[in-house]
């Protein structure tokens, strides 16, 4: 299998066998070059060497890597070896690799002299969301496929839905996509391990969801969902692990401001705050004391409002109810859940 878009370099150009006397030991200096894969990944091989000469994967020493990272030889032609990871790659993180610029073998082989490669790996969805179902962040649960050295080792293996929850949500999910499902989860360990909440898995989130899998610190909450209908009557649908747990009438957003529709992580809560803005006609509104609020996308937030009927759109994006509903809703609606606005 070729690298795609890999880097190869030339480091030797001669084949120099050297003969002592007669019964003294025979070194052969070769020729080596070496193919980098720009983009680390798990599944494939760190680097390639091809020699000038037949050469053995047993006779090399081993491959020096920063950050360390165990590493083994492969055989794959006469004389061709691959170097491949026997340790979990770290996402995110670039790795340098002291690669031979000119080798010496006889029973064994030493490298002469250096040259350093360098190769970064991307993000690895399938292991962000191996782990963030492990910690019950995710509505579903990952079942290994082979044993695990470690709680966090990334192994093959399957996904399955824990709960019983509508397809307008269930249908947005996919193994190995960056999913408005993987967001929201990933948005919900970010803020209850007090990291900035992004929604990316950088290398401090990284190590902290590696660290949660390994100590068993498990999502303590359930798994929360909101889905509002735009049907008329318009409602409100809790989710608390997979069941109905509260329905409520609701105003949604009239035109020209409607309520976009969509699937949408929760990012920010107040127990109260002031709502100000401007009306389609031009006129400003500044309302202080808008209570029981959570924002899932721009302006568009859950909230207590009094109005003298629900269930038909009144607001101008946001998702209104009566105070006591509001109240009901609020403490399920922590940063990450998610939220789905659908007609």
């Amino acid at each position: 299998m070729a690298f795609v878009g890999a880097l190869t370099l030339v480091l030797a150009t001669s084949l120099l066998p050297t003969l002592a006397s007669s019964g003294a030991t025979i070194y052969r200096v070769s020729r080596v070059s070496v193919t980098v894969s720009p983009s680390l990944s798990t599944n494939l091989p760190l680097l390639r060497l091809h020699f000038s000469v037949p050469t053995k994967a047993t006779s090399l020493p081993p491959l020096v890597t920063k950050p360390a990272l165990s590493t083994t030889w492969q055989q794959i032609g006469p004389n061709d070896v691959q170097a491949v990871a026997t340790s979990s790659l770290k996402p995110l993180t670039s790795y340098a690799f002291r690669t031979p610029a000119t080798m010496r073998c006889a029973k064994t082989c030493s490298f002469l002299s250096y040259t350093t490669s360098v190769a970064s790996v991307s993000t690895n969805l399938v292991w962000e969301a191996q782990l963030l179902a492990e910690l019950n962040y995710l509505p579903l649960t990952f079942t290994p496929g082979t044993p695990q050295s470690s709680p966090s080792e990334q192994v093959n293996g399957t996904f399955s839905w824990a709960y019983n929850l509508p397809s307008v949500l269930t249908s947005q999910w996919s193994v190995g996509s960056d999913n408005v499902i993987l967001r929201g989860a990933l948005d919900t360990f970010q803020s209850q391990s007090n990291i900035p909440v992004t929604g990316e898995a950088d290398p401090t989130t990284w190590s902290d969801l590696l660290a949660a899998v390994n100590a068993n610190h498990v999502d303590p909450a359930t798994y929360n969902y909101v889905a509002v209908s735009e049907q008329l009557p318009e409602t409100l649908t809790l989710y608390v692990a997979g069941k109905v747990k509260f329905t409520t009438l609701v105003n949604t957003g009239i035109e020209p401001v409607p309520t976009e529709l969509g699937t949408y992580p929760v990012y920010e809560r107040f127990v109260s705050t002031t709502m100000s803005g401007v009306n389609p006609d031009g006129t400003t509104y500044h309302d202080p004391d808008i209570p029981w609020v959570s924002y899932f996308n721009g302006g568009d937030a859950l909230h207590g409002f009094i109005r003298s009927s629900y269930g038909f759109p009144q607001s101008l994006g946001c998702v209104e109810m009566p105070f006591s509903s509001a109240q009901t809703v609020f403490p399920y609606t922590p940063i990450g859940t998610l939220v789905t606005v659908h007609d």
